[in-house]
């Protein structure tokens, strides 16, 4: 649903993208004539700025190139032909495209910042909800269950599941720092996602193991070493309790 959602609203951007500068430059027609072009060249990129802000990069660009196109056609002697006679309104077209960039990259970089500000809160609420059931003095079953669903959402995983025993030999495993080692290797986790078809992050809290959490991963899907880190501190709170809970037995 989210990636139809997604696509939805790139093909809407990417039509705004070229359509709203054709109507903006055909809107300010009437008054070309006494118009300034700096003044009409802003216009078009008050359109940039809102294709690029709402949309994607590629509608940005997009609009860029769009608005100097109609900006040329609709906006500068000889009107109506994509000809430029003055060497002014040709800067002004090669201005309206390199800030129209320069706005999209923002834009870009602005969503970027947000979109990764707003997964940090997610996984700060992941880690404290396991946390939270700890301090209730949840049944650790319960809390094992939990972790596992948030593993599962963290880490883009098929299913997951807690052991407590080990695996001999060990699987592929996510380590106390993220880093993720296969058959004694740092595997390339950015890139190539988490090795399957199962891997392991072990339950340890002060020394002491507990057993491990047993991930089936989706293949090729690249995990960032925030989530990795993240997984980590949910697979950390669940052995503290779970050490916790068997001492009070």
């Amino acid at each position: 649903m989210v990636d139809v959602l997604r696509t939805n609203r790139s093909r809407v951007s990417d039509i705004a993208a070229l359509v709203a500068p054709f109507v903006v430059a055909l809107a300010l027609v009437p008054v070309r004539g006494t118009f300034a072009s700096t003044a009409a060249a802003l216009s078009m990129v008050v359109v940039i700025a809102g294709v690029a802000i709402s949309g994607t990069r590629v509608a940005g660009v997009l609009a860029s190139l769009s608005s100097a196109v109609w900006f040329d056609f609709f906006l500068t002697p000889p009107f109506e032909r994509l000809t430029i006679a003055r060497r002014p309104d040709l800067e002004t077209t090669i201005s309206i495209v390199v800030v129209g960039l320069i706005i999209t990259e923002l834009a870009a970089r602005s969503r970027r910042h947000l979109r990764a500000s707003n997964e940090s809160i997610g996984y700060l609420a992941m880690v404290h909800d396991v946390v939270e059931l700890a301090a209730d003095s949840a049944p650790a079953s319960t809390v094992i269950d939990h972790a596992s669903r948030s593993l599962v959402a963290v880490l883009e995983l098929r299913s997951c599941r807690f052991d407590r025993g080990l695996a001999d030999p060990p699987l592929a495993r996510i380590e106390a720092n993220g880093d993720v080692v296969h058959v004694g290797l740092r595997w390339p986790v950015d890139d190539a996602g988490i090795p399957g078809p199962e891997a392991e992050i072990i339950a340890r809290w002060r020394g002491r193991t507990v057993g491990r959490f047993v991930l089936t991963p989706t293949p090729g899907t690249p995990i960032s070493l925030e989530r990795r880190v993240v997984a980590v501190a949910l697979v950390d709170v669940v052995a503290a309790y779970v050490i916790d809970e068997d001492r009070a037995r």
